[in-house]
């Protein structure tokens, strides 16, 4: 029983045949290699390559369908979590802003090494005093001087901060209160990232704290789409889509894990896998994730026709968090003591699957956007 191969059907040749190419990087080179990495907390320069080398860096700008561009980013969840991460915030939040709302000169400086993975930017949006509430508390300031902007704040959780060659930073204009990005080299004096340890997931990108003290960049780093909030607001939904297709590649994960530990152990002189505990569980994984597949289909389908809306980004993103979450912790408890070590990878996938239910927007704020569209009353400001 294939989920991804019921869902996969609906593609097209070419798009059957790229999938099956990350599907066979992914679980070869990316997804035991990854474990080292993961435990120690590190960056896997030499597995991002590999990514870089099949051309994932550039999945934003592929000519291929949504319902394609989602099973590949759930593909390589199924094998990293982490991994899938740094891929999806680059083309989701920092190559396809930099396609979307950049300049044609910003265009051509950074996007053919942004495609092969050979540079990195940073989406620099989240403070540490504003998360959820960043659009109207958002208190990193930019001011003109002459031929220059200023920038002077905080952001924090701010992934692949510590790496990133520049930093896609949102900031405020004191005396219009207009919001704009900027386009930060990590190279100019007043600009500091230091990273952020001891995380229980995504334990191999690399979060940062960023400090801006007085970061003078040339006017012509202002990225001229990216006036409001609502250009932010949709990055935000798409990307939040995206987070959706990660927590089908974690049950997808999560069920073969399971399913191949059940099936190799033995308790009590009898297979795991013929106990009916057991198989409930594996059921329950699998109705988690074929329901996942299925709401997103639905979403690749919107995108594909222009009527996404952010409503549906935060229903699939809600739904699919909280059911990727069940299903980690019901993978964990099936591998008994097992599954608390990373060796048996079902460890691995549940401290990573509580990273996805609270970024890109948290459980529960999506949950009230939704319970806004539903009731027409907002909850929240």
């Amino acid at each position: 029983m294939d989920l991804m191969t019921d869902i996969s059907t609906q593609l097209s040749q070419s798009d059957s045949a790229r999938l099956a190419q990350v599907r066979e990087l992914a679980q070869g080179k990316i997804r035991r290699q990854s474990i080292d990495y993961w435990n120690r907390e590190d960056f896997a320069p030499a597995l991002v390559a590999e990514l870089g080398a099949a051309g994932l860096g550039a999945v934003q700008l592929e000519d291929c369908s949504h319902l394609a561009r989602g099973l590949i980013h759930a593909e390589l969840a199924r094998a990293d979590i982490s991994l899938s991460s740094v891929v999806g915030i680059h083309n989701e939040l920092v190559l396809g802003m930099i396609n979307e709302l950049g300049s044609e000169a910003q265009r051509e400086m950074w996007l053919p090494r942004l495609g092969k993975l050979e540079a990195f930017g940073a989406f620099a949006m989240t403070e540490p005093e504003h998360g959820s509430d960043i659009a109207g508390g958002m208190s990193t300031r930019v001011r003109r001087e002459g031929g220059e902007y200023i920038l002077s704040g905080r952001k924090r959780w701010i992934g692949m901060g510590t790496i990133a060659d520049f930093a896609l930073v949102w900031a405020r204009e004191p005396e219009s209160g207009a919001i704009g990005a900027y386009l930060v080299e990590s190279d100019r004096p007043g600009f500091r990232a230091s990273k952020i340890g001891n995380k229980i997931g995504l334990r191999i990108m690399q979060n940062a704290d960023i400090e801006l003290d007085d970061v003078r960049i040339p006017v012509e780093n202002k990225l001229p789409g990216a006036t409001g909030f609502a250009a932010a607001n949709h990055l935000l939904m798409q990307s939040r889509a995206w987070v959706g297709w990660q927590a089908a590649g974690a049950m997808l994960a999560t069920l073969d894990v399971c399913t191949a530990y059940a099936a190799s152990r033995e308790q009590f002189g009898k297979p795991l896998a013929s106990f009916q505990l057991i198989q409930q569980a594996l059921a329950e994984i699998a109705g988690n994730a074929s329901a996942c597949l299925a709401m997103m289909g639905n979403i690749a389908r919107k995108q594909e026709a222009g009527e996404l809306t952010m409503a549906d980004a935060a229903l699939a993103k809600s739904t699919a968090t909280r059911l990727a979450r069940d299903a980690a912790a019901k993978g964990r408890a099936l591998l008994g003591g097992n599954g608390v070590s990373s060796e048996y990878e079902m460890a691995k996938i549940f401290c990573d699957v509580e990273i996805l239910h609270t970024y890109e927007g948290t459980y529960e704020i999506n949950s009230l956007i939704v319970g806004r569209a539903l009731t027409g009353t907002g909850a929240f400001v």
